[in-house]
């Protein structure tokens, strides 16, 4: 089973750590394959627009020196941890209400996609321009202000358009989401050192990044799992 984390972010929208220090992070930790998902915000609504002025978002104008960036330290990834390094991007819609607030993880991709419009629209360009989409912790949330519920409140309607649920994101569990059997994964929705040690998911398949989205795609076999933390690191979960 491979040790994977598909929801990091760097400082290329609001992570703590740049995407090197991440790559060192997760390498010498053990992790098999990594996914970097830096917010991209949409543009069109206020909250939006104040994290386009803020930098907290990738962007279609500097697209290409992230994915250059990756594709740099994908190489050294490998190179010195045999750890995959997978493209990915967090389509972020935020909103006051959180039950109109949507994330979405699109996996496996080599062009830009906005996350404008409306959410089904914004899930419609994922589903053609990545691999994988990925329902972002879509329940309850111990951090109340992350909650973001518009894709569980409509799974009927959007199933079609989503591969792959988080079940446990950060340090939460999320229940109905496994009663309800969608195909699921776990991630550690990684922003700063302390997160290394939230939920991963294990991954039934070869190292090579055409297996490991061949098994995502297929949504079977999988496990979550949790990293033991060190104790420096547990006191500084307490904080």
């Amino acid at each position: 089973m491979l040790l994977a984390d598909f929801h990091i972010h760097t400082t290329w929208s609001d992570g703590k750590l740049p995407v090197p220090a991440v790559i060192d992070l997760f390498g010498q930790s053990g992790h098999d394959v990594i996914a970097i998902t830096d917010h991209v915000v949409n543009r069109d609504s206020v909250i939006g627009k104040v994290a386009h002025h803020f930098g907290l978002t990738v962007t279609a104008e500097n697209f290409s020196q992230y994915q250059d960036e990756i594709e740099r330290e994908r190489r050294r990834a490998w190179d010195r941890y045999r750890m995959i390094v997978l493209t990915g991007f967090e389509l972020t819609q935020n909103t006051v209400r959180r039950r109109t607030a949507a994330h979405v993880l699109a996996l496996g991709l080599d062009s830009f996609i906005s996350a404008d419009g409306t959410v089904v629209e914004m899930l419609e360009r994922a589903q053609k321009k990545s691999r994988i989409v990925v329902a972002c912790h879509p329940h309850e949330q111990s951090d109340w202000f992350s909650n973001t519920f518009y894709l569980w409140n409509r799974r009927e309607e959007l199933a079609d358009l989503i591969d792959l649920w988080e079940v446990a994101c950060r340090w939460d569990l999320f229940p109905p989401v496994a009663r309800a059997k969608f195909p699921y994964i776990g991630n550690s929705d990684f922003h700063r050192e302390e997160h290394l040690y939230a939920w991963k998911t294990l991954l039934p398949c070869g190292k090579s990044e055409k297996e490991v989205l061949d098994t995502l795609a297929a949504g079977r076999g999988m496990a979550v799992t949790r990293l033991e933390a060190p104790a420096r690191a547990a006191l500084a979960m307490v904080g």
